[in-house]
């Protein structure tokens, strides 16, 4: 922004070279250009606060006593007189983001006791690239089902950024092709809607969570395999209740025949009901950000899909971020993989009668990559009984047994580990070794 001053007593015009915003940690420099045909009085350089009401001034030239230039150019133009002044900020912080002014006086040619003034003004943009980037499950640990598909939220979480960063994700290298979805999500919707009320919940970005996201290519007959068990019975239930649903073929007045409507034969396994899942699902895309208290932005970038087991297991997604204060892209992978072959170890190894024995899930036999993503679930249960506490179970990564008795030796506990991805079990038997007494001991024996 500049000023420009003109009148009798001379001329004066102020401007301040505009900046790129500049990255936290870097040196810059101020420039202020002024340009009159009169003599200088003074140059005042300030930091201005609280929306114009409080000033700071940062610099002072006084052309009264000072006689050297040398923190000034300047040369001669038709007679004019052109400077420059700058200030140098080193090392800028978060604090020195704001609003600088730079003003000029010069002295009045018809009165030398009169200072006419100009001024110019810039806004200092502090920018400050992402502190850390990680990526979570949502709603993590969650278990496995073989009966029913799942929506699973990877959340990537951007901290210590100024401005927001562009927040994006990958699949196996590839950019993902989103929807982007509403701020908030509706209420859970009736799991037993007609065929036509899910294809239009598709479609629907509001809805987040809450329900199975189907593929933009699914026709009626897939549709109607994806229904689940109870959707089905209670549909063909109804169907001798209400009569036909809109869809089906209809009868009007006229053409009463015939009476009875034809259902065809479902056959429907109980054991592993189906459900649709597409090898191209729709990933939903959800941004939220707010401010800390250090002026800096905490985002979370939110992707939602339909979760297919066979197609996703071991496959690498990761978030990335770009700012302008990174030279390249920051991201964080993770790649999703089932649980397998939870490793045990037993404490002590050797338990006797009355000892305390822990049972702890050590890591997983999963080869190259020791990482199970997202976090599984441990479930605890004792084969053929309930565990030594009386309960049927026990959740956690480690099993306590206090003070064993020489009943439970010879017991299998079972470790069951599952995620969205899988489920697995491993099994580990109990030695309960009986005290020894000494024989030798003369307490032992009383022989007369």
């Amino acid at each position: 922004m500049s000023n420009i001053l003109l009148s009798l007593a001379g001329y004066l015009t102020v401007s301040i070279e505009p900046l790129p915003p500049v990255v936290i940690g870097d040196t810059v420099t101020l420039k202020c250009n002024f340009q009159t045909d009169g003599n200088l009085r003074e140059i005042v350089w300030f930091r201005v606060f609280e929306g114009g009401s409080a000033k700071q001034k940062i610099f002072t030239y006084d052309a009264m006593y000072n006689t050297s230039y040398s923190h000034m150019e300047d040369h001669r133009k038709r007679e004019d007189l052109v400077y420059q002044s700058t200030v140098r900020l080193p090392e800028v912080q978060m604090e020195d983001d704001g609003l600088y002014e730079c003003h000029v006086g010069i002295y009045d040619r018809s009165s030398r006791d009169k200072v006419i003034l100009a001024s110019g003004s810039i806004i200092l943009t502090i920018i400050v690239p992402p502190k850390s980037i990680s990526v979570v499950a949502a709603n993590s640990p969650a278990p496995f089902s073989r009966y029913e598909a799942q929506n699973f939220t990877l959340v990537c979480i951007v901290t210590g950024a100024k401005p927001a960063p562009m927040v994006y994700f990958k699949r196996d290298g590839e950019l993902i092709d989103v929807v982007p979805t509403a701020q908030s999500s509706s209420s859970v919707g009736d799991q037993s809607k007609s065929t036509s009320q899910e294809k239009s919940r598709v479609s629907q970005a509001g809805l987040w969570s809450s329900q199975v996201l189907t593929s933009r290519d699914l026709d009626d007959t897939k549709l109607q395999k994806s229904l689940s068990l109870l959707e089905q019975e209670g549909k063909l239930a109804r169907l001798g209740q209400d009569g036909p649903k809109q869809g089906w073929d209809q009868r009007t007045e006229l053409d009463p025949e015939p009476t009875t409507e034809l259902i065809p034969e479902t056959v429907v396994s109980r054991e592993f009901p189906r459900w649709v899942q597409s090898s191209d699902p729709l990933y939903y895309f959800k941004q939220q950000q707010q401010a800390s208290g250090d002026g800096t932005m905490e985002v979370r970038a939110m992707l939602t899909w339909s979760l297919n087991p066979q197609l996703d297991n071991e496959a690498l997604f990761s978030c990335e971020v770009n700012h302008p204060a990174l030279s390249m892209p920051m991201q964080a992978e993770v790649t999703l993989a089932a649980p397998r072959g939870p490793k045990l170890s037993m404490n002590p190894s050797k338990a006797k009668v009355g000892d305390t024995v822990r049972i702890t899930v050590q890591g997983f036999q999963l080869g190259p990559s020791s990482e199970v993503f997202p976090e599984p679930m441990f479930t605890w249960t004792k084969v053929g009984g309930h565990l030594l506490d009386g309960s049927e179970q026990h959740d956690g990564r480690e099993l306590v047994l206090e003070r064993v008795p020489a009943e439970l030796n010879g017991s299998m506990f079972r470790c069951t580990a599952q995620n969205p991805l899988g489920s697995t079990d491993t099994h580990t038997r109990l030695i309960v070794f009986e005290t020894m007494f000494n024989i030798s001991s003369p307490n032992l024996f009383n022989i007369e």
